[in-house]
């Protein structure tokens, strides 16, 4: 069984050795441990600190291209070598690598192939209050759309079997956090989580500039969510939204008129039939979106196979 850490890295010289100095060097079930690096356009010392701590493997990207980039990257290194089990973790050392042995533990008994670590969020001094609301409200969407019961979707800390990683797909050029859970979940991939404490803050995170670019970012990533992932149930909100208030209006210009008062209401009728036909255009779109999402999971699949006969022959 063979194990590979691998960390995403900015600039994390500072933080880089206290991480790499925690995490475990043997892990029962694990016959292979190795660490790599994917270095994201660092322009600091962490592609050397890295070499002086051992590191067994380093992938650099020519300039920054973000996390959920750097993960992507992170995972296919992996794969070509030849990881049975991946574990993702942080550099800025947020993550008590001590927990490592119980992330993948549910992997290394066959029972699970994705393992989140959750946060204590509600414990968790660094994090203000609405950063704790907003993680709890973008878990609790992930849950609605995967259908699993991850309590803390937004942590980076987690374990992947080769399979799993095999069918992981990131497009959110954001985070990888959300829509990887979701996608175990639709694929049927068996995933779980176990508690894990977080180490002391060393730095902020460079994820958002401030807290409205971070309430804007969760927000942009949830909807997106729902319009990827549950397309055809997100537009017939839509569309029963504005053709129940169409129908609504439509009966009260009846009534109106039938009871001989009709004459002043043309300009709500209009409304009320444009609303109308937005909500059938928004069905119309659930549609569409609905068959877009079969083609989709078939070219998810053609791309697994592709990539399981390249890597494992």
């Amino acid at each position: 069984m063979k194990l590979i850490i691998q960390i995403p890295c900015y600039n994390e010289e500072e933080t880089l050795p206290l991480t790499l100095q925690d995490i475990p060097r043997e892990i029962p079930g694990v016959d292979k441990l190795e660490l790599l690096i994917v270095d994201d356009g660092s322009t600091d010392d962490t592609v050397n600190i890295a070499k002086k701590y051992g590191v067994d493997h380093i992938i650099r990207h020519p300039r920054n291209m973000g996390l959920a980039k750097a993960f992507k990257t992170g995972l296919r290194a992996c794969l070509e070598r030849g990881a049975d089990i991946i574990v993702n973790t942080d550099a800025d050392n947020q993550y008590n690598a001590a927990y490592i042995p119980a992330l993948i533990d549910p992997i290394v008994r066959g029972e699970y192939e994705f393992v989140i670590g959750a946060r204590p969020i509600d414990a968790t001094e660094d994090f203000s209050r609405l950063k704790k609301i907003l993680q709890k409200i973008g878990s609790w969407t992930v849950r609605v759309a995967s259908n699993t019961d991850i309590p803390d979707a937004p942590s980076g800390f987690r374990a992947i079997s080769r399979d799993c990683a095999m069918r992981l797909n990131v497009f959110n050029e954001y985070t990888y956090t959300l829509e990887t859970i979701i996608q175990a979940g639709q694929k049927q991939i068996p995933i779980t989580w176990v508690r894990v404490r977080t180490n002391p803050k060393l730095r902020d995170s460079r994820l958002f500039k401030s807290i409205p670019a971070y309430v804007w970012r969760s927000f942009v990533t949830i909807v997106r969510i729902f319009v990827v992932y549950k397309s055809f149930r997100f537009f017939s909100l839509l569309a029963a939204i504005f053709f129940s208030v169409g129908f609504i209006g439509n009966l009260r210009f009846l009534y109106f008129y039938f009871t001989g008062d009709g004459g002043g209401h043309a300009q709500s009728l209009i409304l009320s039939a444009s609303l109308v036909g937005v909500g059938i255009g928004f069905f119309t779109t659930a549609l569409i979106a609905d068959m877009q999402s079969v083609n989709r999971t078939m070219l998810e699949e053609i791309r697994y196979k592709l990539l399981k006969e390249e890597l494992d022959g």
